[in-house]
């Protein structure tokens, strides 16, 4: 597999999924079911992971697969491997927010190095480009042919004035409390792993996450971060965030532009 193999077919996989989760997201209703976790599951993660898994099987069958939807594949274990997320944000998809994304990723050695989040709902899509690079693009998000893309990049932070970005449904006390160490302009609420595409575009300076978060939540959106110049580390040491781990959850970690004086947690 090449980059340049890779990109098209996640790109186009993420446009097909989002269009199958549209249709289900338009209809007139849609049954919720609760997983073991507790976390809660519809017909459109469903179909959504059927129609990725099925086309990253088929275009990769050497390279592992990690998707939230099977949790047969949480038992394996590797530093390289595709990771998906075919609907995040379930809750917000539930209450027709509109901010959910599908997120699928590629990470070799434990680093998310290329991804596509594509928010249907929003009429926004990010990945990058075989070379690494981040975009968004904009138009009719054709699943055979790639439109117009627009390169984006992290804000040159002023850290007398960042705009934040928090979670939609997990914004606690904690999460305020770390805020409030920096000098904010706004703060803004997003689902999903918009959050980091905010911050990849220069529309957010920092997102701190201070709550449980899976690598498939995470995989992606980290792609395009760093493909935007962004960064994400963890939230207790500042450490690079990592992906692989023993059962792919993540410790509290912050995205961020890299001009932003990151404060002790």
């Amino acid at each position: 597999m090449t980059y340049e193999e890779l990109i098209p077919v996640i790109r186009r996989l993420a446009i097909e999924a989002g269009n199958k989760i549209m249709e289900i997201y338009n209809s007139d209703e849609f049954e919720v079911k609760v997983k073991s976790d507790d976390s809660p599951v519809t017909a459109a993660d469903e179909a959504a992971d059927a129609l990725i898994s099925a086309g990253l099987r088929s275009a990769f069958p050497d390279l592992m697969l990690v998707t939230e939807e099977q949790s047969e594949s949480h038992k394996a274990r590797g530093d390289t491997f595709l990771i998906v997320d075919p609907l995040d944000g379930t809750k917000e998809f539930i209450h027709r927010r509109g901010d959910f994304t599908v997120n699928i990723a590629l990470v070799e050695k434990g680093v998310p190095t290329r991804g596509v989040v594509y928010a249907p709902a929003k009429n926004r899509m990010f990945f990058t480009l075989a070379d690494g690079s981040a975009v968004e693009e904009t138009g009719a998000f054709d699943p055979a042919v790639i439109g117009e893309t627009s390169p984006i990049r992290v804000a040159k932070s002023d850290n007398a004035a960042l705009m934040v970005v928090a979670s939609k449904s997990h914004r606690d006390q904690a999460t305020e409390d770390y805020i409030n160490k920096y000098a904010v302009k706004d703060s803004k609420s997003a689902g999903s792993s918009l959050k980091f595409c905010l911050v990849a575009t220069g529309e957010a300076d920092i997102y701190p996450r201070v709550g449980r978060t899976m690598e498939w939540d995470t995989a992606a959106g980290h792609a395009v971060l760093s493909g935007a110049g962004g960064k994400v580390v963890r939230f207790d040491d500042h450490s690079p965030l990592l992906y692989g781990k023993e059962d792919y959850a993540n410790p509290f970690f912050i995205a961020y532009a890299p001009d932003v004086e990151l404060k002790e947690a």
